[in-house]
């Protein structure tokens, strides 16, 4: 597997990751903003590919103790050596598939990036691209089932996913026990439609459904301000929510 020097964070992050296959986007990015974590909780990662989202979460918050299961052991062992680059929290990557029920304790806050291309896409001709990125039917609830079985009463869980698969994910939160739920609209531009959102749920909550402005991506300069402390300087993405 031929591998390619990257950056998060605007450079303050070295990331490895395959020159072919699936390699990260923005999607970590904004979704390590948005976890509401605290030097020395312990954060779940599902699919968590070559540790992208923990790397920049561990950048924003020193100190958690962190979790990365991953199918492909390829990534497995590039997020292991890119969290051994990182001297700000304790991260660690094990190859398993989260619905499998492998023992790894209770969570404060768990997170995922799911694969989101049904099975009528055109698949990837690369078997790596197209392992993450195919959801098999059922996907979105059994992950949200699975992590959320692994969070601490009161514990976060947190998703970055497509418009089209909210519906799906509100229902597996309810079958979860989460609720307190919080959606955020990530607009490409002004007045375009959105093709991410941003969920999070609490388990255990009892919160109103919660629909926030959202954020916008892009405007005549490129990224929006907003966009660009996030991605460049790991701002945070607070979700306040107080379920």
């Amino acid at each position: 597997m031929e591998i390619t020097e990257n950056t998060l964070l605007n450079g303050r992050l070295r990331y490895r990751q395959p020159r072919l296959g699936f390699r990260s986007g923005i999607e970590p990015i904004f979704l390590a903003a948005t976890i509401p974590a605290r030097a020395g909780e312990r954060v779940l990662e599902a699919g968590s590919g070559a540790g992208a989202t923990l790397l920049c979460l561990a950048a924003r918050v020193p100190g958690i103790t962190a979790l990365g299961i991953e199918i492909n052991p390829d990534l497995v062992a590039l997020a292991t050596s890119n969290g051994a680059i990182s001297p700000l929290a304790d991260l660690h990557f094990i190859a398993g598939d989260i619905t499998a029920g492998p023992e790894i304790g209770l969570f404060h806050h768990a997170c995922a990036n799911p694969p989101y291309h049904t099975s009528g896409s055109t698949p990837s001709p690369l078997p790596a691209r197209a392992q993450a990125k195919l959801a098999a039917a059922g996907l979105f609830a059994a992950w949200i089932v699975a992590l959320a079985s692994r969070l601490r009463p009161r514990g976060t869980l947190s998703l970055i996913v497509p418009a089209a698969a909210v519906p799906a994910c509100l229902e597996a939160f309810r079958a979860a026990r989460c609720g307190s739920v919080i959606l955020l609209p990530l607009w490409p531009r002004a007045g375009r439609v959105a093709k991410l959102v941003l969920l999070r749920a609490v388990r255990g909550g009892r919160g109103v459904f919660q629909l926030l402005p959202g954020l916008i991506l892009h405007d005549a300069h490129g990224f929006t301000p907003a966009a660009q402390a996030i991605l460049r300087d790991a701002a945070a993405l607070p979700l306040d929510n107080q379920g």
